[in-house]
């Protein structure tokens, strides 16, 4: 159980993500404390990056360096993407749900109607155009 916990914060260090990124560790401080990154503590208090944070980072790096936009458009943007990634699980989940209604449907019109019901259903009758 302890080395599930010891994998779940591993991480890099800033200097390493600076080094790996050609930023000043001073960069990767500001964009933590404007809220573009949050990066784990260590029990030593020292900050770690994930692989996440770590993409996070390319994303923010892509929009400064080759779309140059600023700091409050880059915060913009990664909350927007937030919202369309929880949508799109919203969305997800709603077809499997109504795919799997339909199923049932399909499934049980497939059945005869019960004789007991309070309204009794007809089999439908197919119509053709006349030709």
């Amino acid at each position: 159980m302890r080395s599930a916990k010891k994998k779940s914060r591993a991480g890099y260090m800033i200097s390493a993500v600076a080094d790996l990124y050609q930023l000043h560790p001073q960069t990767l401080r500001l964009y933590e404390r404007v809220g573009l990154l949050k990066p784990s503590r260590s029990e030593g208090n020292t900050r770690l990056y994930t692989e996440s944070d770590l993409e996070r980072l390319e994303v923010i790096l892509t929009l400064t360096r080759e779309m140059g936009v600023n700091l409050a458009g880059i915060e913009i943007i990664l909350n927007m993407r937030e919202k369309m990634s929880e949508m799109q699980r919203q969305m997800e989940a709603f077809t499997a749900f109504v795919q799997g209604e339909l199923a049932r449907g399909l499934h049980s019109d497939q059945q005869k109607p019960p004789r007991n019901a309070l309204v009794r259903i007809s089999q439908p009758r197919v119509i053709r155009p006349h030709r």
